[in-house]
């Protein structure tokens, strides 16, 4: 399974939209979650067999995570 879908939540931290891609690679499946206003991508990996929301889920919180970290090395007065 193979795709992309804006999933509409504000999960990034401009509250925009996120884009996720499913790649199948052997018996692993690949999640790629990306925020288009700033072009960031980030992955995971896990079971194909598994949960495909808690995939997302995780992509969308390792997301997050280095969004706020490039804004906290920006931070005010940089």
């Amino acid at each position: 399974m193979t795709g992309r879908a804006g999933n509409g939540q504000s999960g990034n931290k401009g509250g925009g939209e996120v884009l996720f891609e499913f790649q199948r690679v052997g018996s692993y499946m690949k999640v790629v979650a990306i925020d288009p206003t700033t072009g960031t991508e980030v992955s995971v990996a896990g079971p194909a067999t598994g949960s495909t929301e808690l995939l997302k889920r995780t992509a969308l919180s390792k997301l997050q995570f280095v969004l706020n970290r490039g804004a906290a090395a920006k931070g005010p007065g940089r």
